[in-house]
């Protein structure tokens, strides 16, 4: 190879490195900003509350029954309700996009979307 070649292919390595990473920066700035959590009850969309904003939301139903979503440091948490079994407050927090925290018995889900994305496909407790 000639002097040429091997100056060419470090300014190509360069280049590309630096685009990825500008990406990376790009990526991580925009999709904060995006992310939102969506609360439905029975199918029906009840708030859409921002993940980036701390806030702490009673979701009451016509029974009677509620739960409270708790919006903090860039996490949401189901952290009280007046459904029996308590899945949902056990629930680990949730901050990914396509996370979820679903209550059967008052049919409240909390789902995060337009957030960043979990690089695990799976995990098990």
């Amino acid at each position: 190879m000639k002097k040429n070649d091997v100056i060419l292919i470090a300014v190509l390595l360069v280049a590309a490195v630096l685009t990825a990473v500008g990406m990376r920066i790009w990526q991580m700035n925009n999709t904060k900003d995006a992310a939102k959590v969506v609360v439905t009850i029975d199918g029906r969309v009840y708030g859409t509350y921002p993940l980036s904003e701390d806030r702490t939301e009673k979701i009451e139903l016509p029974d009677g029954s509620y739960n409270i979503l708790t919006i903090s440091d860039g996490y949401a948490d189901v952290t009280e309700a007046s459904c029996p079994d308590q899945i949902c407050v056990k629930h680990n927090h949730i901050k990914y996009s396509k996370e979820s925290i679903v209550c059967l018995p008052n049919k409240v889900v909390v789902t995060v979307e337009g957030g960043e994305d979990n690089e695990i496909d799976g995990s098990t407790f």
